[in-house]
């Protein structure tokens, strides 16, 4: 078939900033629609709308929407709004990104997205998530629009490409036949698959043979995710490397046979960053802007982190930064974990200076906590803050990331747009993203290591400072090179493009 030029592309998604947001999953589908928007192609983002989600500020579609669900009907009203783009001024955008909130109370009308602090994972997720893959495809109906591109994002709406490919896809020719439209499914971090009991899946309103048929069965249970993994035209995670890793037994989460057998479908496209928020040129957060060319701000920068994490302001000790959501994938245990966790040597034993930022699982929170209470040159602030967060980017000499995996990560792209040298572990998009220092010809980006360790950490943390005090040329230049890097998502979209192409033509 020919591939039309200005392409129409569907994103359902779970979340989306600034509307709701639980993780990195929210940026990359707000940017990367932005992004294709820029490009020239028609993009509508559909998601729920949770109850943080004010109607107020939403314009709502005339009459109700019908969704066959189970043995019966569901039925709720659409919201729209534009997503915002990264004019300022209250400049609008020439192509806006429209946004359709799919609003049933009973299913998004609570506190919490997947869950809550009393139910972390909301028994009837399988249900609720069933009907908003269902609700996109009456909602095109609703507004006359078919979508040459079903983009779906991760388990909460990978029953989409399953309800195109058995059951909305119908003969050409028929009002809101689908006979056109190609799936992609992105898999942004193939930890959380939403399995749940069988039995949810009668609501889907599918078949028991395409139960088998599509893959959900797995261990008595009902997966969604591999479902969609068995059902989208195309395939694709968020960085090559993590691909690569989830191709086998070793980072394949019980998944990797089926990946392989997708393996002609399945690829990996590298998250790109927000240049309009992420950039120390124009980052309202920062005491002073500064760049590769003109790199004097970054001291001001580290000389404000010091002082508002209550550091001595000394310019030749090295800052380590960390921003990290504190869970088992962080690799949190090596570093913090109580009696055996390499922090407290690496403060100790070392001259430098380490500030954190974030919050997660109770007994990291106390540690930490213990931590900047026993040692002078160990500061943190437990929680959330977006000021802190650009300020520990900026201000920082090496960002810290001992994950355990990363499919993409941002901060590590965050930090070499800043100037900030990451220490990475050699996982996932962190090695799409940083290239490894050779002391031999100064050549690198960051500090690499392989085995998640608390030795591992603490030896390469050694080596970053070793070179801060001993390769003062080295490390300048290594700043310089990442910034003049280019993680924007321009390049990530184009890459988009090119599959929604070959998913078409498929």
């Amino acid at each position: 078939m020919d591939v039309p030029a200005g392409l129409k592309i569907a994103m359902c998604t779970s979340e989306a900033v600034p509307f709701a947001k639980t993780g990195g999953l929210a940026d990359a589908v707000s940017s990367l629609s932005l992004a294709l928007a820029a490009l020239g192609h028609e993009v509508k983002l559909i998601m729920p709308r949770y109850y943080g989600i004010s109607r107020d500020k939403l314009k709502k579609l005339e009459g109700a929407m019908g969704v066959p669900m189970g043995g019966g009907e569901e039925w709720c009203a659409v919201y729209t709004a534009v997503l915002p783009g990264p004019e300022e001024g209250g400049k609008k955008t020439k192509n806006p990104v429209v946004v359709y909130f799919i609003d049933h109370e009973q299913f998004f009308g609570r506190d919490g997205i997947y869950g809550s602090s009393f139910e972390p994972d909301f028994l009837d997720n399988p249900r609720r998530f069933a009907f908003f893959c269902r609700a996109a495809f009456q909602l095109c109906r609703k507004i006359e629009w078919e979508p040459d591109i079903l983009h779906a994002h991760d388990w909460p709406a990978a029953l989409a490409p399953v309800f195109l490919r058995y059951g909305e896809r119908r003969s050409a020719g028929e009002p809101g036949s689908f006979a056109n439209t190609a799936s992609v499914l992105t898999i942004h971090n193939l930890g959380y698959q939403g399995i749940y009991a069988r039995d949810n899946f009668s609501y889907t309103r599918l078949g028991w043979d395409v139960f088998y048929q599509a893959g959900f069965d797995d261990w008595n249970m009902m997966n969604l995710l591999k479902a969609g993994i068995n059902s989208a035209d195309k395939l694709n995670t968020v960085s090559p490397n993590y691909a690569r890793e989830t191709l086998t037994p070793a980072g394949g989460v019980r998944r990797d046979g089926t990946l392989r057998y997708r393996g002609g479908d399945y690829s990996g496209i590298l998250n790109g960053i927000d240049t309009a928020v992420w950039n120390p040129a124009q980052d309202k957060y920062l005491p002073a802007p500064y760049s590769a060319a003109n790199p004097e701000g970054k001291a001001k920068a580290k000389e404000a982190l010091q002082r508002r994490f209550g550091l001595p302001e000394t310019p030749e000790l090295p800052v380590i930064g960390m921003i990290c959501r504190l869970s088992d994938q962080k690799g949190i245990g090596e570093l913090f974990g109580p009696s055996y966790g390499s922090a407290w040597s690496i403060c100790r034993e070392m001259d430098l200076q380490f500030a954190f930022l974030g919050s997660g699982e109770g007994w990291a929170e106390y540690e930490i906590s213990g931590l900047a209470s026993r040692l002078p040159n160990f500061k943190a602030y437990i929680g959330y803050n977006e000021e802190l967060s650009h300020l520990i980017e900026g201000g920082a000499d090496f960002f810290l990331m001992p994950s355990r995996y990363e499919p993409c990560g941002l901060n590590q792209m965050y930090s070499l747009a800043y100037g900030t040298i990451p220490i990475v572990r050699n996982t996932g998009g962190l090695a799409d993203t940083v290239q490894n220092y050779s002391q031999e010809t100064g050549e690198g980006t960051g500090f690499m290591f392989d085995d998640l360790t608390p030795s591992a950490i603490y030896n390469t943390v050694g080596w970053a400072v070793w070179a801060w005090y001993n390769k003062k040329k080295d490390i300048e230049a290594m700043r310089l090179r990442g910034m003049k890097e280019d993680f924007s998502w321009n390049k990530s979209a184009l890459r988009y493009v090119e599959l929604y192409k070959s998913a078409l033509k498929r």
